[in-house]
């Protein structure tokens, strides 16, 4: 479907239809085949099709959810926002920050026998280092990474590094996953597929089917923690031996197929299906995260039109994220909210001040039209990309793609499925050769709460995250708030970037949403966070 002009047909209208279908099956009762079921297996929808396997590659939710089954980290995020060892027992840090020493935990071991060693660890950080934005920092001012002994990671800075636990605590885009020294040593930009973890659960190989069934078995010399599960810290229990994700073609399959009994989680139900789970009886419908997901457009900034810091700042101002919020997440406080901010609302020390003048909702067109006529447009054509296949990010495209007819730009707008486009946005060329001009995604609260954290902010231009925003007040803000102690005010440093980033905007940003997850009566246990993690839930 990449290329298609016209408005796409898969949104709320088949939707309804589907949702009507599948109604006529709420009330019936779970078939023979469901209760034949084996209780010791946990089946999944998720929200899209698992393609790619390694999570330092994308930074894919979806990978993420699976990663988490296969992998673990040295430290997690709890709901406090705060860093807690996981694999790691604990850590010791000089005065000036220059000198970390992280000691493992007892009784890590690799799905393939061995055990974990500090040395795995190493080459794990510095893999993941060369991908992400908080990484990329931390290597800026590296000396040396060793390990002195099997169950010791050393860091030594040439300049203080306060914030390292927080980068290695990193939850959602672009984990910080421990591997063994061989996929440790791949390079960074070739995508591992072979899957030997420490975590919970095992890859089933043979049983992988992209973009339409993955397995995991319970591994049972996974020593959880003992401190209580909270998001991503703390005990991970698997009480399944067995997890199936299975890929639904549609809403409508997907709500049918819990209602039977068939399966168990369903890892996003969209709005316009909610109302029908919470009259099902069998069925409970929760909401995932109160701080949620970001909705973004993200801007290519090498060519034009969106190269114009103009016409950039134009469109902004033209979007009403209640609009996107109504489309994507549907109706209800509980649903979404306004966040005119490049930093999560919600989060500690972020305000939306800067960003009230900006997005003055609700829109003014004619204003917004003579705005973009004075940036000088001239009638490129604008390849909007828009993953069908994820509910919300499938309103958002039609909500910006009706937007930009109105304000009478030259629109190509190309539907096409999420594992389609994260590969077509790494394309750098222009429209003309497969580039491309805007798409939609989302970054999650936790994972975008700080500079240093938030990959979509960054102004690393072609080192940076795709869009390739270049700006160097951004970068050296990162690093200002990097040299300070996690206790020290950061307010002040959060409120200039948010003036640069509204003045030099590097995406649009839709408001923040939560998601609402579907789960079987009888399966319980599953924590508040972004991620569809399987550890603490179990049945009855």
């Amino acid at each position: 479907m990449s290329g298609q002009s016209e408005r796409p047909t898969s949104g709320p209208t088949r939707r309804a239809a589907l949702a009507g279908a599948a109604a006529l099956g709420l009330a019936a009762p779970a078939t023979s085949r469901a209760q034949r079921r084996d209780p010791r297996v946990l089946r999944f929808i998720p929200n899209t099709g698992l393609t790619v396997l390694d999570p330092i590659w994308t930074a894919s939710l979806v990978t993420g959810n699976h990663a988490y089954h296969v992998f673990d980290t040295l430290y997690g995020t709890g709901s406090d926002w705060k860093p807690a060892p996981q694999m790691a027992e604990g850590h010791t840090v000089d005065d000036d920050w220059r000198l970390w020493h992280i000691r493992l935990r007892e009784g890590l071991w690799f799905h393939d026998g061995s055990p974990v060693r500090a040395r795995d660890c190493v080459a794990s950080i510095r893999r993941w280092a060369k991908r992400d934005a908080f990484g990329a920092a931390m290597l800026a001012v590296l000396d040396s990474l060793d390990a002195p002994d099997d169950r010791t990671i050393r860091f030594r800075f040439r300049h203080r590094f306060p914030r390292l636990t927080e980068a290695l605590a990193r939850t959602s885009a672009l984990p910080c996953m421990i591997m063994p020294e061989r996929f440790g040593q791949t390079d960074a930009f070739t995508a591992i597929t072979e899957m030997v973890g420490s975590g919970p659960y095992r890859f089933v190989a043979g049983e992988f089917n992209p973009g339409s069934k993955a397995v995991y078995t319970k591994f049972d010399r996974y020593v959880p923690r003992r401190d209580p599960a909270d998001r991503t810290a703390g005990a991970k229990i698997a009480y399944f031996e067995r997890v199936e994700w299975i890929t639904m073609p549609d809403p409508g399959t997907a709500i049918a197929a819990m209602q039977s009994g068939e399966m168990d989680w369903w890892e996003s139900t969209p709005a316009d299906l909610r109302p029908l789970v919470q009259r099902a009886r069998n069925l409970r419908l929760e909401s995932k995260d109160p701080y949620g997901w970001a909705g973004i457009l993200r801007f290519n900034h090498l060519h034009p039109p969106f190269n114009n810091v103009k016409l950039r700042r134009a469109l902004l101002a033209a979007a009403s994220q209640p609009d996107f919020m109504r489309a994507g997440a549907g109706e209800g406080d509980e649903a979404w909210r306004s966040c005119r901010a490049y930093l999560p609302c919600g989060a500690p020390d972020v305000s939306e001040t800067a960003g009230i003048a900006a997005m003055p909702m609700p829109e003014d067109l004619g204003a917004a039209r003579r705005a973009i006529a004075d940036a000088g447009y001239n009638g490129e054509r604008i390849a909007l990309l828009v993953p069908t296949d994820i509910h919300h990010h499938n309103a958002f495209g039609q909500v910006s793609g009706d937007l930009l007819r109105r304000l009478g730009m030259n629109l190509d707008y190309q539907a096409m499925d999420w594992g389609t486009m994260i590969q077509r946005i790494t394309n750098r060329g222009p429209v003309e050769k497969g580039g491309w001009s805007l798409f939609h995604t989302a970054g999650s609260t936790v994972s975008t709460a700080n500079p240093a954290l938030n990959q979509y902010i960054r102004g690393m231009g072609e080192k940076g995250w795709t869009g390739w925003y270049a700006k160097p007040e951004i970068e050296a803000l990162t690093q200002q708030w990097l040299d300070t102690p996690a206790e020290a005010p950061q307010q002040a440093v959060f409120e200039r970037i948010q003036q640069i980033l509204f003045e030099d905007p590097p995406f649009i940003p839709l408001g923040q949403y939560t998601t609402f997850a579907t789960y079987g009566r009888d399966v319980t246990g599953a924590l508040p966070g972004i991620g569809s993690y399987p550890w603490n839930i179990r049945r009855g």
